[in-house]
């Protein structure tokens, strides 16, 4: 079998390859790569398969279409008939059918134009098969190249790039990278992409100041004088071409990059003026005395930019500081000691100003980076002040009044003002103390009492106002405290003051306490004792004491009377001298049970009250529920009698358990037709007859005036249940206001017929014969209408 491709031969035969210019086929020249050669004895070879060399296709052919691009034949064709086919991608699998192959002849063609950048290559088996499609010769490969054209622009990543350089840098500082990708052969001139600068905006100081690799897309500086402070941003125009950028054949594409120069502390900060001067008054602090203005050309809000102020001298006491204003990069001099007029007149600063970031390398600090500061104290009217606040003083208690304590004296701070001082009271919460105007001096007003609820740990405290006659005025605070030292003053009390006791002694006894307003040494240990008059004090009772503080008091007879008994008690306490008090405690004396403990009649039997009193406390309370259960029993029975006479008849002859009402929803659709007019009173439904003919809507409150009739009693009679129904009926009739507009109401249409009859025709007057007896069929609960109706009337 031998393969012709278009524009090259392959003879197998003799195993040469000639190249040759002609697309067309030729017969003459078809590769026979299944043929089988026998040698010069006859005997014949092994069969071998023949590699096929590849097939260039270029992209983007113009055709015509389908163009020839291989002849497949096999050297059996001359002895039977073969078809022929190809397989794989482009063939039978997607993309589909981009080549095909004439069957009987085995020519293999292409059906359309080649994208290389969609698919760079195929690979196809020939298939050679008899009629019967037995396979005749294996299949054989065939690769198929596209061959690249030039046919894509080189494309930025990017449309824009963004980079910085520092102003000041040295040339050959890189800057940044652009990128561009041709989607075509990257192996050949097609896909080799290169890059020039063509624009330089703005061409200051130079017009050539970047460079880019032609290759990588370096952009770099290539010219010193990069000065932020005269050109902030560069914006360069960046070209790629293919073809190795020859600019004749290749494609090209631009992009554009942005450069901005970066600031860098290259220009130190300036005062605006050499000196500056401030005012201050003394005393104040968290004022802005001056505020210093300064000049620098970096780029502003950046460290490079913002104000550092230093107090170099003039200020050894740390009176100031100097803030700077984020906004104006000024500096605040701010008082943050207080300053004195009579110590400090006047301030002479030192002040420097630097960056935050410090000078770029070989910048050197300005002259103009130091100022002078002066700054003026005035002098105010200064609160005069106590010199030892809190004062305390230490004496007894009691002491008389109109007694001097001290002189609690303030001073004036004002050295060089003439001023008078005077004194008063701010707070004496006891109005103890007096306190002279002139000097100061403290005096009792009353006597000092230190169990008095205005000492707390034996210290009254007192706040006293000095004022100067200043312009303003002026004043200060000051606190005495008066330490009072106990004295003997308070006799001893007993506790508790109420207790009670069994009758009869045993281990039950009261405990009994001493307390005293006192300190130690004027309280305890205390002495108890009872009194010898009256006599049955000492004859009924007995007093223990268990140490100094607490002592029990307990029945010396064998048995005492139940009942209540002031038992006194004399009390001593170690003061010097002493003092002693006499204490009445209330003893309850009742019987005890088992436990010791008080019982409840004997408790009672104790506070005074007999067996006889408490029978008849008992008893009136007895009575007392007697006659409460009864009126509640009355309150019952009356209520029941008032809702029986309020029921009008027998509960089961009530003929409104019976008849039951349901809604209404007026008449069917049979009954349009009728002139619903008729259920009114001719004379109240003229505005109704004279409207047009056909169906009225009676279902509507009538307009005009509304007569008044007497009204109907709200609960008839039992027995005159028949005419109070007549006169409702009556009254029905002829008011105009009252049904069926309420009642009769128009529907739609609900379909052809009803097998119920039509009620519309019903007369509400009583008049007439009507038969009722067909009621007395309808069961018992329809028995008292029948008889009222149908049986005749009764007496």
């Amino acid at each position: 079998m031998r393969t012709i491709y278009s524009g090259k031969q392959f003879d197998l035969q003799k195993g040469k390859k000639n190249a040759s210019t002609d697309l067309a086929p030729q017969p003459s020249d078809t590769l026979i790569p299944w043929r089988q050669p026998q040698n010069s004895n006859g005997l014949r070879r092994q069969k071998r398969d023949w590699v096929i060399p590849p097939i260039n296709v270029p992209e983007n052919s113009r055709g015509p279409f389908p163009q020839q691009l291989v002849r497949i034949r096999s050297d059996k064709d001359s002895e039977i008939h073969i078809r022929y086919s190809i397989t794989g991608v482009g063939a039978d699998q997607p993309p589909m059918e981009v080549f095909s192959i004439d069957p009987v002849s085995g020519r293999m063609y292409v059906t359309r134009p080649m994208d290389r950048e969609e698919r760079a290559s195929y690979h196809l088996r020939a298939h050679a098969v008899d009629m019967n499609g037995n396979k005749v010769e294996n299949p054989i490969d065939l690769y198929i190249y596209v061959i690249d054209m030039n046919d894509n622009r080189p494309e930025f990543i990017n449309q824009v790039y963004n980079g910085s350089v520092d102003e000041g840098s040295k040339p050959g500082t890189y800057v940044m990278t652009v990128t561009a990708n041709d989607a075509d052969d990257s192996t050949t001139a097609n896909g080799m992409v290169r890059y020039r600068i063509v624009t330089q905006t703005p061409q200051s100081p130079s017009q050539n100041m970047f460079t880019i690799n032609s290759e990588t897309g370096d952009i770099v500086t290539v010219a010193a004088g990069l000065d932020r402070e005269k050109v902030q941003q560069y914006t360069v125009i960046v070209q790629a071409t293919d073809m190795e950028g020859n600019l004749n054949y290749g494609l090209s594409n631009t992009a554009t990059a942005i450069i901005t120069v970066t600031d860098v502390n290259d220009n130190p900060p300036e005062f605006t003026a050499s000196t500056y001067s401030g005012e201050v008054p003394e005393n104040r602090v968290e004022v802005v005395v001056a505020n210093l203005t300064v000049v620098d050309r970096d780029q502003p809000h950046s460290p490079n930019w913002n104000a550092v102020y230093r107090i170099i001298s003039g200020d050894p006491s740390g009176h100031f500081t100097i803030r700077t204003d984020p906004i104006t990069n000024e500096g605040m001099v701010t008082v943050v000691k207080a300053v004195d007029y009579e110590m400090n007149r006047a301030f002479m600063l030192t002040v420097m100003v630097s960056n935050q970031a410090p000078l770029a390398s070989g910048i050197q600090m300005s002259f103009q980076s130091t100022a002078g500061v002066t700054i003026s104290v005035t002098d105010i009217n200064e609160a005069p002040y106590f010199p030892t606040n809190h004062k305390l003083i230490r004496l007894e208690e009691g002491v008389p009044m109109g007694t001097a304590l001290t002189t609690f004296s303030a001073v004036d701070p004002d050295r060089f003002m003439q001023q008078a001082v005077r004194y008063s009271k701010l707070s004496d919460p006891a109005n103890w103390l007096n306190i002279n105007a002139t000097n100061g001096q403290i005096t009792t007003a009353a006597v000092l009492d230190r169990e008095s609820v205005y000492i707390k740990n034996n210290v009254y405290e007192a706040t006293f106002l000095a004022a100067d006659n200043g312009i303003p005025p002026a004043s200060g605070t000051g606190t005495l405290q008066i330490y009072l030292i106990d004295i003997n003053d308070n006799a001893p009390e007993l506790l508790p003051k109420e207790a009670q006791i069994c009758e009869k002694p045993n281990l039950n006894v009261i405990n009994i306490t001493a307390a005293d307003a006192d300190i130690d040494p004027n309280v305890g240990p205390f002495v108890f004792e009872l009194p010898s008059v009256p006599s049955a004090v000492r004859k009924n009772w007995t007093i223990t004491r268990l140490n100094g503080d607490y002592a029990q008091l307990s029945l010396r007879i064998m048995y005492l009377e139940a009942g209540m008994y002031d038992v006194p008690i004399v009390v001593t306490d170690s003061g010097n001298p002493p003092l002693y008090n006499t204490s009445i405690i209330k003893v309850k004396v009742c019987p005890c049970d088992e436990n010791g403990d008080c019982t409840t009649i004997g408790a009672v039997a104790a506070a005074g009250l007999g067996t006889g009193a408490i029978i008849a406390i008992l008893i009136c309370i007895i009575i007392l529920l007697t006659m409460v259960l009864l009126f509640v029993v009355w309150m019952k029975r009356r209520e029941k009698e008032r809702h029986t006479k309020q029921l009008l008849i027998d509960p089961e002859d009530d003929v409104r358990d019976n008849i039951l009402k349901y809604d209404e929803e007026g008449g069917g659709e049979e009954d349009q037709d009728y002139d619903l007019s008729q259920l009114q009173q001719p004379e109240t439904m003229d505005h109704v007859l004279n409207k047009a003919p056909g169906v009225r809507r009676v279902d509507e409150r009538p307009i005009g005036a509304e007569p008044q009739y007497p009204i109907r009693p709200v609960i008839p009679h039992p027995g005159d249940i028949g005419d109070f129904i007549n006169e409702g009926l009556r009254a029905a009739d002829n008011d105009p206001t009252a049904p069926p507009y309420d009642s009769l109401l128009v529907f739609d249409y609900e379909g052809s017929g009803s097998t119920a009859g039509s009620v519309s025709s019903l007369n509400s007057s009583s008049s007439g014969d009507q038969d009722y007896d067909y009621l007395n069929d309808w069961g018992p609960r329809f028995k008292k209408l029948a008889d009222m109706y149908g049986g005749g009337e009764e007496d």
